[in-house]
C-alpha cells in the first residue's frame, strides 16, 4: 500500500485510527485460555470488530516473543487472517529492530520476505546501515522512531548539539535522507502535544504512527492540531483502551464500541480540516 493508496483508504473508512494488537495472556478474558490458540481466538475477535472503522493493525512483537513459539505462531496465524480476510489493511509489526547490517537484513527477510508484513518500526542508534537493509524492499515500509511517548525520551532524545538542534530533531532530518516520504515514515508519541509543529518542519509530508493516544494520556485533537497534513500523514495508534475494553463473552463488542468512538472523533476532525 502506496501513500497514496493509504489515503484514500482514510477518506474512504474516515478513520487513521490504527488498532494496536497487544495481546497478552495474562489480561485477555480468562475463558479464552481454554482455546487451543487464545491468542489468536482473541486477536481474530477484534479484528472482525474492528476493521471497518480502522486503517492499519499493529501487533506488538512482545506480547508475542513472551509466550515461546506458540506466541509466534498466533502472531503469524493473525497476520495471515488479516491478509486474507481484510486485505484494505495496512500491516505494522511493531519490532522497533534495528542491529548491523548483516543482522539487519536478516530482520528485514523475516519481515518483508517470510511474513510479507506492510512495514516494520525501526531503531535508528546504530545509524543508516542499520536500517538501509529494511529499505532495499521497494514496496515496504520502514518507520523509524523518531520522538517517543514515553517519559524516558526526555532522556537522550531531547539532547541538544552545538547549534542547539535536539537530538530526536537529527534523527528525523538525517534519517528522511535515506529513502522517500513514500518509504519512510518516523514515530511521534501522542503525548509531545505542540512538539509536532517542530516534527512538521522537518517532515512536512511523511506519514507519523502516533502511539500514546488513550490508555497513555495522549490528546487525539492536539495530534491532529499540530500534526495533520495534506494527505492527512497520521496513523494514531490505540491498544488497551480498544482491545481490554470488556473481559467476558461481549468483549469484541465493548471493543467496537471503544473503536467507534475514536474513529467518530476522527471523521469529526477529518471534516474540520476538510479532508474528507
Amino acid at each position: 500500500m502506496n501513500r497514496k493508496e493509504l489515503f484514500e483508504n482514510i477518506k474512504r473508512k474516515k478513520s487513521f485510527l490504527c488498532v494496536g494488537l497487544d495481546a497478552d495472556v495474562k489480561k485477555i478474558p480468562q475463558y479464552l485460555l481454554k482455546e487451543k490458540d487464545p491468542i489468536f481466538t482473541f486477536n481474530k475477535q477484534i479484528i472482525d470488530a474492528t476493521a471497518d472503522l480502522c486503517v492499519a493493525y499493529k501487533p506488538n512483537l512482545a506480547f508475542y516473543e513472551s509466550l515461546g513459539i506458540d506466541g509466534w505462531k498466533a502472531f503469524e496465524k493473525t497476520v495471515k487472517y488479516i491478509k486474507e480476510n481484510y486485505s484494505d489493511q495496512f500491516i505494522i509489526a511493531d519490532a522497533k529492530r534495528g542491529d548491523i547490517g548483516n543482522t539487519s537484513e536478516l530482520y528485514a527477510r523475516s519481515f518483508f520476505e517470510h511474513l510479507d508484513i506492510d512495514s516494520v518500526t525501526v531503531a535508528p542508534y546504530m545509524g543508516e546501515d542499520s536500517v538501509k537493509p529494511f529499505l532495499l524492499y521497494p514496496n515496504k515500509w520502514v518507520i523509524v522512531l523518531g520522538l517517543t511517548s514515553n517519559k524516558g525520551s526526555h532522556d537522550f532524545q531531547f539532547t541538544t548539539d552545538s547549534n542547539g538542534e535536539r537530538l530526536f530533531e537529527k534523527v528525523l532530518r538525517v534519517s528522511k535522507e535515506w529513502a522517500s516520504e513514500d518509504q519512510i515514515m518516523f514515530v511521534v508519541g501522542a503525548t509531545q502535544g505542540k512538539l509536532f509543529e517542530d516534527v512538521r518542519r522537518i517532515v512536512p509530508n511523511h506519514f507519523l504512527l502516533v502511539p500514546g493516544v488513550g490508555a497513555q494520556g495522549g490528546s487525539l485533537r492536539e495530534v491532529v492540531e499540530y500534526g495533520i497534513n495534506s494527505q492527512c500523514g497520521l496513523l494514531v495508534n490505540s491498544s488497551r483502551q480498544i482491545i481490554y475494553a470488556g473481559q467476558d463473552e461481549n468483549f469484541a463488542a465493548l471493543s467496537r464500541e471503544q473503536a467507534l468512538k475514536v474513529q467518530e472523533e476522527m471523521k469529526s476532525l477529518l471534516e474540520m480540516k476538510n479532508l474528507i
